[in-house]
C-alpha cells in the first residue's frame, strides 16, 4: 500500500523543483519592478519637460529650467528649441538600474508669451 506522501523515491522532489524555479520567479519579479522604475521615471520626465517649457515661455533663462528640470530628475539634461511663436524644452534622461542603457525622452512645448 502506497503511502499519502507518495514513494520513498520522489522525496525531495518538491524541494529540488522549488531550488530551479525560484532564481527564474525572483529574476522575473526584479523585472517588473525594474520596469515600474523606468515607468516613474518617464513620468517625471515628462513632468520635468512641460515645467521647462512654461518657465521658458515666461522668459526664464535656459539655466534656471534647466535648474527645475535637475531638481524634478537628477541627471537629466534640457534643451530647448524655438518654433515661431512656441517654445519646446525636450527633457532626455537614463533609466536605472537594470534598464540602465534606455534613454528617456520627453518634448513639450508652450505659447512663447508675447517674446
Amino acid at each position: 500500500m502506497r503511502s499519502a506522501s507518495g514513494s520513498r523515491a520522489d522525496r525531495g522532489s518538491i524541494t529540488a523543483e522549488f531550488a530551479t524555479a525560484l532564481p527564474a520567479v525572483v529574476l522575473v519579479l526584479a523585472g517588473c519592478f525594474g520596469a515600474v522604475q523606468v515607468v516613474g521615471v518617464q513620468v517625471r520626465v515628462t513632468d520635468a519637460a512641460a515645467t521647462a517649457a512654461r518657465a521658458l515661455s515666461r522668459g526664464d533663462s535656459v539655466g534656471r529650467a534647466g535648474a527645475l528640470v535637475a531638481g524634478a530628475v537628477p541627471g537629466a539634461s534640457l534643451s530647448e528649441e524655438r518654433r515661431g511663436e512656441f517654445v519646446c524644452a525636450q527633457v532626455t534622461a537614463t533609466g536605472t538600474g537594470m534598464f540602465a542603457g534606455v534613454t528617456l525622452h520627453s518634448r513639450s512645448c508652450a505659447l512663447a508669451g508675447g517674446q
